[in-house]
């Protein structure tokens, strides 16, 4: 998904997708600027991959 930076708010960045906006944290936005595009993407197996690392330490915990 694309979104385009409309302009800043404090320590929020006003976003535009699909006609709609939304704000995002500026943190999450380092050297953005207005007029930016972001793309934001999801990443299934970076997320499986770190339930199965949260798993396996909850699994070690509960042996000890």
């Amino acid at each position: 998904m694309k979104v385009i930076i409309d302009r800043f708010e404090e320590d929020f960045a006003v976003v535009e997708i699909n006609g709609d906006t939304a704000l995002i944290d500026k943190k999450l936005l380092p050297g953005a600027a207005e007029g930016d595009f972001v793309v934001i993407t999801v990443d299934k197996e970076s997320a499986e991959l770190r339930s199965k690392e949260v798993k396996s330490l909850f699994e070690r915990l509960k042996k000890k």
